[in-house]
């Protein structure tokens, strides 16, 4: 598998998102891939924003994040972090993580924190989530619909049609 993703911490944030990301990547059509501080920063947002949310079962979320992508973690990637330019300089460890991990695209809403002119040096281009799937379907159409459905039929309490489903992944 050569075509790697980066999910910036925004689009891990929220569980529905988060769970078609995760679903897509167990389609093995491309390899997702972030580190744990872009995790830190998505957990730490959530639990900030989400008092009412178990920290243990955050904890747990996380963990089971880690386990659904084998070797999603990328390591290493401090050193080039410092070297980077990016117009909020926080965002600069999400681009030395791709780069580290030979990505093709960060998958982020930021998409003004991530400019053209500053990735196409590394091979890298920023897309929306909503761009990023509609290049899944053009992959593979049937395995993104059978990951909808899969999706669908593993809440509690399903959207009645598919249309509210897919309601659910709008930001």
């Amino acid at each position: 598998m050569s075509f790697v993703v980066v999910y910036d911490a925004n689009v891990l944030y929220r569980a529905p998102l988060r769970d078609l990301l995760l679903r897509l990547a167990g389609t093995r059509q491309f390899q997702a891939r972030w580190t744990d501080r872009i995790l830190d920063e998505a957990f730490e947002n959530l639990a900030r924003n989400r008092p009412d949310l178990d920290r243990t079962r955050l904890l747990r979320t996380r963990r089971l994040i880690c386990e659904a992508v084998p070797d999603c973690l990328i390591t290493g990637r401090e050193p080039l972090a410092a070297g980077l330019t990016l117009p909020d300089v926080d965002d600069c460890h999400v681009l030395a993580a791709a780069i580290r991990a030979g990505a093709q695209v960060i998958v982020t809403f930021n998409l003004d924190d991530f400019p053209a002119n500053a990735l196409e040096p590394f091979g890298v281009e920023a897309q929306h989530p909503d761009e990023f799937v509609l290049n899944v379907i053009d992959l593979d159409p049937g395995a993104v619909v059978n990951v909808c459905r899969d999706q669908r039929a593993a809440l509690q309490k399903p959207p009645q049609t598919l249309l509210e489903f897919l309601d659910t992944l709008e930001g």
